[in-house]
C-alpha cells in the first residue's frame, strides 16, 4: 500500500489514538509514570502502519506490548488510566484492537489467525504483569468480576475481528465490481475491433475477391488496378486496427466534414449501380457520421457477397426531429453461396453499433426480390 493511499485510510485511526493518548498524559502523576509515553507511542505508530504489512505489524505490536509491559512492572508503575484490571492504557488496547481489525481484513487467513493470536496474548501477559500493581492500591475495598472482564475482552475482540471481516468483504466485492467493470471494457474493446475488423477490411477484401471473379470470366476487363487499390486500402485499415490495438490512439478512419461526399465515395469504390438520396437537415456529428459510414459500407459489402443480378442500389440518408434515417435497398436476386463465404456477423455488428448508439435497426428481405436496411439514430 502506497503512503497515499495509507493516510488516506488511516488518518482517522492516527487521530482517535493521538487524543486518546494526549488525554492519557494528562493523568499522570508520578516522574516515573511517563515511562509509559514511548512504548505507548511506538504502539499506535504500528496500529496506524500496520496496513502496510499486516502480519509483521501484529508481530511488533505483540513484542511493543509485552515490553511495555515487563519494563512498568520493573519500575513498579501501573499504566494510568487502567483499564479493566491491570494498567493496560485505553490508548494501548485501541490500537490492539485496530491491529486485529487490519489483520483480520488484509492479511490471509492463517496469518490473521496466527498475528491475532500474538496480540490477545500480549495483551494477557500486560494484564497479568500489570495486576499486581494496580490490585494493592485500586482493588483495596471491591475487585472486578472475572466473568465480566471476560465478557467485556470477548466483545472488544468480537467488534475488532468484525470490523475486520464486514471490511474484508467489501474489499472483496469491490474487488469483484472493479473485475467486472474491467471485464465489460475489454469485451466492449474486442467487440468494437470485431466490427471495425469486420466493416473495414471484410469490404476492401470482398472488393478485392469480387475484381478477380470479374477477371476470371472476362479476361480482356483490367482487374489488376481496382484489386491493388482494394489491397492497399486493406493494409491500411489493417495497419490502422493494429495501432488501435496496440496503443489506443486511433479508433478507425474519421468521417470528414461531409457525410454525404463520404458516402459518394463508398458508393463509387462498391462498383454497384447506386442510386443515392439526401434530405439531411440536421448537422451530423462526425462520431455519427463515421457510425453511418461504417452502416453503408457493410451493407453494400453484404449486396456484393450475397446478391445478384442487382440492377440498383438505393440508399437514403435524411434527418427530421433530431433523428437521421438511413435506408440501403437492392433488388439483387440471393445467390447460393456468399463470395469468400460469409461469417454470418455483419447483421450482429450493425445491430450492435446501432444499439449502442441509442438508435433501432432492422434488416430483411424485399418482394419479390432484394434485401433492406434501416437504421434509426438519434443525432444528439
Amino acid at each position: 500500500m502506497s503512503w497515499r493511499r495509507l493516510a488516506e485510510r488511516q488518518w482517522p485511526l492516527a487521530l482517535a489514538l493521538t487524543a486518546i493518548a494526549l488525554l492519557e498524559t494528562g493523568s499522570i502523576s508520578t516522574g516515573l509514570g511517563w515511562w509509559q509515553v514511548p512504548g505507548i507511542a511506538v504502539i499506535c505508530v504500528i496500529a496506524v502502519l500496520a496496513p502496510r504489512r499486516p502480519f509483521d505489524a501484529a508481530l511488533a505490536l505483540g513484542f511493543a506490548v509485552a515490553c511495555v509491559a515487563v519494563y512498568m512492572r520493573l519500575l513498579g508503575v501501573a499504566l494510568a488510566p487502567h483499564l479493566f484490571w491491570s494498567g493496560a492504557g485505553i490508548s494501548m488496547t485501541g490500537a490492539a484492537m485496530a491491529t486485529i481489525a487490519t489483520l483480520v481484513r488484509d492479511a490471509p487467513r492463517v496469518r490473521a489467525v496466527t498475528g491475532t493470536l500474538v496480540v490477545l496474548a500480549a495483551m494477557a501477559l500486560a494484564e497479568v504483569l500489570g495486576w499486581p500493581i494496580v490490585a494493592p492500591r485500586e482493588y483495596s475495598e471491591w475487585s472486578p468480576d472475572t466473568w465480566n472482564f471476560g465478557i467485556a475482552a470477548a466483545v472488544l475482540l468480537v467488534l475488532s475481528v468484525g470490523s475486520g471481516m464486514y471490511f474484508r468483504a467489501r474489499d472483496n466485492e469491490r474487488a469483484s465490481q472493479l473485475a467486472a467493470s474491467v471485464a465489460a471494457a475489454q469485451n466492449a474493446e474486442r467487440m468494437a475491433l470485431a466490427r471495425e475488423l469486420h466493416d473495414v477490411v471484410a469490404h476492401y477484401v470482398t472488393a478485392i475477391v469480387v475484381h478477380a471473379q470479374a477477371g476470371q470470366l472476362n479476361r480482356e476487363f483490367d482487374v489488376l488496378p481496382a484489386i491493388a487499390s482494394s489491397g492497399t486500402e486493406a493494409l491500411t485499415a489493417m495497419r490502422r486496427l493494429v495501432g488501435t490495438m496496440r496503443d489506443g490512439t486511433s479508433e478507425g478512419p474519421a468521417a470528414s466534414s461531409s457525410l454525404m461526399d463520404d458516402v459518394r465515395a463508398l458508393a463509387a469504390e462498391s462498383g454497384l449501380p447506386v442510386r443515392l438520396s439526401f434530405d439531411l437537415q440536421d448537422a451530423v456529428p462526425q462520431e455519427l457520421a463515421r457510425s453511418v459510414l461504417r452502416l453503408v459500407q457493410e451493407s453494400l459489402t453484404n449486396t456484393q457477397k450475397h446478391a445478384s443480378s442487382v440492377s440498383s442500389v438505393d440508399v437514403t440518408l435524411s434527418s427530421s426531429d433530431g433523428v437521421l434515417h438511413l435506408a440501403v435497398l437492392d433488388d439483387g436476386v440471393a445467390s447460393g453461396v456468399p463470395v469468400g463465404g460469409s461469417g454470418g456477423y455483419g447483421l450482429v455488428g450493425m445491430r450492435e453499433r446501432v444499439e449502442l448508439l441509442g438508435g433501432t435497426f432492422s434488416a430483411g428481405r424485399r418482394e419479390p426480390t432484394g434485401w433492406t436496411v434501416r437504421a434509426d439514430l438519434p443525432i444528439s
